[in-house]
């Protein structure tokens, strides 16, 4: 590596000593100078005269070259800081890249099993059984989490039966749950049958592990409310015996079920209504989902697509 200029060394280890960065981030700061130097010796462009109309140049530079947004911003930021120091020490007169921002990363995709994973985990049976109540319990919560789009939250909020403090329940007679959502808007969305049945299978054991007076739906092994790391070691668990290619998490069944609704419906309003956003904007992610999909589909099948 060409040695840095004196300037760049001057921060560095102002940063060593000041502010007391760790040996990893000193590397990152190194590494991001040398490539700026580099970068400003290609161009011809004296580091202490950098202008604002080169340094967006620079940045432009480096999102063609295909650097990932993250690592953009990275290297802005490390230049950004060295370009304050050196204005703070008098030795340049403006820092040319403040304001400048990296290009705003994608959004992930949600991540969604495909149809048969997720009635695969959602019909598993695990070979052994240590509690067949606690087993009962489980099948139920996958049922709704995939069968009625709930988030881990709304799920765990239910209670077993409707009253002025519920946060949610299950009407078993109507094929309904009911739930509060995010923002504290109430939404009901419809029960299947493999839902009911599982959640039938355990009201009738469920008894046995509540501790008494206890109003949540869901228990633990305690006879308490069932907790976030219990629903999310379940699942992940579930997931493995059932042969799952990917980490499982409640999340997840909660996209599976957006994406194979609209995937078979086609109706974007209903999927928003069933799931609870505010915005539609938010339940539009999942047609990109549904255009993967397709492309999928295309790709196996067309004979002129892509092999």
């Amino acid at each position: 590596m060409t040695e840095l200029a004196q300037d760049f060394q001057d921060f560095l280890q102002h940063a060593r000593v000041q502010q007391r960065l760790s040996p990893r981030t000193l590397r990152l700061y190194t590494d991001g100078l040398a490539r700026l130097q580099a970068m400003l010796a290609e161009g011809a462009i004296e580091a202490r005269s950098l202008s604002i109309a080169q340094a967006r140049r620079l940045a432009a530079l480096l999102h063609r070259e295909g650097l990932a947004p993250k690592s953009i911003a990275l290297l802005l930021s490390v230049w950004r800081s060295a370009y304050r120091w050196l204005g703070l020490q008098g030795r340049v007169a403006l820092n040319p890249f403040d304001g400048l921002r990296a290009p705003k990363a994608p959004k992930p995709l949600p991540k969604a099993l495909g149809v048969d994973d997720a009635v695969q985990l959602a019909s598993h049976v695990p070979d052994e059984i240590a509690d067949s109540r606690l087993e009962a319990r489980d099948r139920a919560i996958v049922e709704l989490l995939y069968g009625a789009g709930l988030r881990a939250a709304e799920l765990m909020g239910l209670d077993v039966r409707a009253s002025g403090h519920a946060a949610g329940w299950v009407d078993l007679e109507s094929a309904e749950v009911h739930v509060l959502g995010k923002g504290g808007k109430r939404r009901s969305t419809p029960l299947g049958r493999a839902a009911a049945d599982a959640l039938q299978a355990w009201l009738a054991v469920r008894g046995q592990l509540a501790a008494a007076g206890e109003p949540a739906l869901f228990v633990g092994a305690r006879g308490h409310r069932v907790a976030g790391s219990t629903l999310r070691a379940m699942l992940s668990t579930r997931a493995v015996q059932a042969g799952m290619p990917a980490h499982v998490h409640p999340h997840m069944l909660r996209h599976s079920f957006a994406s194979h609704l609209l995937q078979s419906s086609g109706d974007l309003r209903a999927v928003q209504e069933l799931l609870g956003h505010a915005h539609i904007t938010t339940t539009q992610v999942y047609t990109q989902l549904d255009h993967q999909h397709l492309a999928r589909i295309y790709d196996a099948a067309h004979p002129r697509a892509k092999k």
